[in-house]
């Protein structure tokens, strides 16, 4: 490891090789509406990623940031991948960090094991079966602090709680829970954050430039800046779920998924929706120059083990050429790939779908196309549910080439939820999932 900005230093070489773990994953892009979805994709290649103390992880970033990792490795990288430039490479980025849920006399607490923890954005290469991390940056506020993964404000986010449940913990107006991540061409990161929600702008060495935020939302105390530029109506987003996905457009724009409907004009509505958002932003601007409905399919479709509603999520986008753009809609236990254009005149910014006043609300049509909306049009590329050996909770793609794309999955770092989660000496009962890369072969390309 060599030294860089004040008090940091990067990872410069692989941290440890993966071991490999059985996988097998198919994968095709239906040549119409009605191919057969899950015919004739194979998988080239499966990797994983190896055992990674989170503490020595850390401290090689941040040093003495974590005090305690509770035997928590490496993992959560799988928010989301974005190519490198060099083959196998990929640039992936970190959740908000270690997680979990207690019931503690029948409410829920949300855990914060390592609260020290620095959301990074980390660079992994892709070797034979073995995912190694070849750099990290960690993510730092105007004066070179960690950026913790702690919520930000009382009033919106859960309350943080240690690992056991007990302890209450400070709030953190600097915390982001990033999840979609794209590099501009200048060298600078883009990420999306399920917090504000926000679109974050960060310099090659991983400081936060400028967080977007929506207008109205009041965030003070942050140790960067912080500017009031999408719309008010994201304030309704529902609890975790703000942005998840983030693509970028071959003219320079962005676009971000919501990862759920909004909570409008209350939760009960954004839980039976089946309508969310993707907004498009103009980095040159500085703001926001689009507004798309986008329609899950029934839960049921996307998930026939599912029949909560609530539970459906977009966790990525990924540009395909043009205003076109791949769309991850799941479960946690299912997926389903669909094609999108995004379409000028299908734009709803700024009309009476963005004015929370207005009723019923857009999360409240029981179809939206009926009611004058320009819902986008979609077609099923592949259903992932119905391809034997798919690992859950794939929550970043990337495409390689015309022809293949490249999975990666969300670990949760080895977390589960409730008390169980951790043993009497408070370590970490690890679920064994791991990280895992997988690339699949589309027999008709996109």
């Amino acid at each position: 490891m060599s030294p860089h900005a004040a008090g940091r230093r990067r990872v410069h070489r692989p941290l440890v090789t993966g071991l490999p773990l059985a996988l097998t994953v198919a994968l095709v892009a239906a040549a119409t509406a009605t191919a057969a979805p899950s015919e004739d994709a194979r998988v080239v290649r499966t990797a994983t990623l190896g055992e990674i103390p989170l503490g020595a992880f850390s401290d090689a970033l941040l040093p003495g940031s974590v005090d305690d990792d509770h035997g928590i490795e490496l993992g959560g990288i799988g928010s989301d991948m974005y190519p490198a430039g060099r083959k196998g490479e990929y640039w992936t980025v970190t959740d908000r960090g270690p997680n979990g849920q207690i019931n503690v006399d029948g409410k829920k607490r949300r855990t914060f094991p390592v609260p020290g923890f620095d959301p990074a954005i980390v660079k992994i290469r892709v070797v034979g079966d073995s995912v190694q991390v070849v750099d990290a940056i960690p993510l730092t506020t105007s004066s070179g602090e960690a950026v913790t993964g702690l919520p930000d404000q009382q009033s919106r986010d859960e309350a943080p709680y240690t690992y056991d449940a007990r302890t209450p913990l400070s709030y953190d107006p600097d915390g982001l829970d990033t999840e979609g991540i794209v590099r501009a061409g200048d060298g600078t990161f883009w990420l999306v954050d399920e917090y504000g929600p926000s679109l974050v702008h960060v310099s090659a060495r991983g400081k936060v430039l400028t967080r977007y935020v929506p207008q109205g939302l009041g965030l003070t105390g942050a140790d960067y800046p912080v500017v009031e530029a999408l719309p008010s109506i994201l304030l309704h987003r529902k609890i975790n779920r703000g942005f998840e996905g983030l693509a970028q457009l071959p003219d320079g724009d962005l676009v971000m998924a919501l990862q759920s409907p909004l909570s409008l004009p209350d939760a009960g509505a954004g839980d039976a929706s089946r309508t969310t958002r993707l907004l498009r932003f103009s980095p040159r601007k500085k703001a926001v120059t689009a507004e798309y409905a986008y329609r899950f399919d029934p839960v049921n479709e996307v998930d026939p083990s599912e029949d909560d509603t609530s539970e459906l999520k977009i966790s990525s986008v990924v540009a395909v050429g043009g205003d076109r753009l791949l769309v991850e809609e799941r479960t946690d236990r299912a997926a389903r790939l669909q094609l999108v254009e995004l379409r000028r005149r299908s734009s709803i910014l700024g009309g009476p779908w963005d004015d929370d006043t207005t009723s019923p609300s857009l999360e409240q049509l029981d179809d939206p196309a009926a009611a004058g909306v320009p819902v986008l049009a979609k077609r099923l590329v592949v259903d992932l549910g119905k391809v034997h050996g798919v690992q859950q909770k794939i929550e970043g793609i990337a495409r390689v080439d015309r022809d293949t794309l490249a999975l990666v999955n969300d670990n949760d770092f080895g977390m589960t939820d409730g008390a169980g989660a951790f043993d009497a000496q408070g370590r970490l009962v690890d679920s064994g999932v791991r990280t895992t890369v997988t690339y699949l072969r589309l027999p008709r390309g996109l």
